[in-house]
């Protein structure tokens, strides 16, 4: 399966928070699935780890999820960001969460997310235990 792994998936392990061994179970399944990272939930993610002085879990994660597990990074060009205000309108989401939206929709990907604004979508979203 061609996941969308949210931000939030990834910062529920990198942070240590209530839902990481569900969100570990998924990551470990990279042999089961194509996983992918939006370019704005990699630049998230480090902005997030070195606000709280973590550059070296920043690291490891570069290391294990996106050089070890092959992990893609999916972009929108700059004539496609127009499709994130459409979908934060339609969809009533944030930033954030509609350019994850539209990166779903360009690449054909299964949204992976804690995020219940996503179930508003006509995507919807999946948790990492609907997918493990």
């Amino acid at each position: 399966m061609r996941l969308l792994v949210d931000t939030n998936i990834f910062l529920e392990v990198l942070l240590e928070q209530t839902r990481s061994d569900e969100a570990k179970q998924l990551l470990a399944k990279t042999d089961t699935h194509d996983f992918f990272i939006s370019d704005f939930s990699l630049h998230s993610i480090g902005l997030i780890l070195l606000r709280r002085n973590k550059a070296d879990a920043f690291r490891d994660f570069l290391s294990d999820m996106m050089t070890g597990a092959d992990t893609r990074v999916a972009l929108l060009n700059p004539d496609e960001i127009r499709a994130v205000a459409d979908y934060a309108t339609a969809f009533h989401l944030d930033f954030d969460d509609a350019y994850q939206y539209a990166v779903a929709e360009k690449y054909d990907l299964t949204i992976v997310s804690f995020d219940k604004d996503f179930d508003r979508t006509s995507r919807g979203r999946s948790t990492p235990s609907v997918i493990v």
